[in-house]
Order: C-alpha cells, then sequence, then structure tokens
C-alpha cells in the first residue's frame, strides 16, 4: 500500500492506496472534484522528495505527499 498525505491548506484525510504510480494517483483523484485544482497546482513528493514525473514507480509502504502552493509574508 502507498500512503496519501494532502498537506496544508488541502482539507482531505490521508489514503492508502493499492498503486504503481503517480499517473495512476492522478486518475484517483480527478475523480474528485474538489481535488481539480490542488492536482494542477500542487508539488508532489514521495518519501520526502519532489518528483514532477507521473510515471515515477511506486512500491509498497511509500509516502506520496500533495504540497499546495503557499506564500508567506
Amino acid at each position: 500500500m502507498v500512503r496519501v498525505e494532502f498537506l496544508g491548506p488541502i482539507q482531505k484525510e490521508s489514503l492508502e492506496l493499492n498503486i504503481t504510480n503517480l499517473n495512476e494517483l492522478s486518475e484517483i483523484l480527478k475523480k474528485d472534484e474538489t481535488m481539480h485544482e490542488w492536482l494542477e497546482n500542487s508539488a508532489v513528493a514521495v518519501n520526502d522528495t519532489l518528483v514532477s514525473s507521473r510515471d515515477f514507480a511506486l512500491k509498497d509502504g511509500d509516502r506520496v505527499a500533495l504540497l499546495p502552493p503557499v506564500c508567506g509574508g
């Protein structure tokens, strides 16, 4: 299982999914209308390392985090 966490203002509980890459995660999350904007604007980290390819391979025990853009002052 892969644990998916939603950080910052994304109001969604963590998920445990049987997925093999980030493209599969994207397809699952696209079905949730509240996630559409976050998917387009968020960075993705796998085990605390930023990744940009949706083909990035995932394995059992990985932790994926959606990191929304932030602003500060």
